[in-house]
């Protein structure tokens, strides 16, 4: 088990590297990223679950339109 105090290390190296005002930016855009991503690998599986629907042929009981 890791000694609680590392954590302490790294949170106060992390202040002092982003500061306080770009922290939230950066877990924001982490956040973002993680949604997109857990989006698009939902999408990508109802893409593939799903099949595309039958296309049924053009109908030919319209007559053509004549032009004058």
């Amino acid at each position: 088990m890791e000694f609680p105090m590392h954590w302490l290390v790294i949170l106060v190296i992390v202040l002092i590297l982003f500061g306080g005002r770009k922290i939230p930016e950066l877990m924001r855009g982490l956040g973002e990223g993680v949604r997109g991503f857990k989006e698009g690998m939902h999408g990508a599986s109802q893409a593939q679950s799903t099949t595309p629907p039958a296309q049924t042929p053009a109908s030919t009981d319209k007559p053509a339109e004549e032009k004058k």
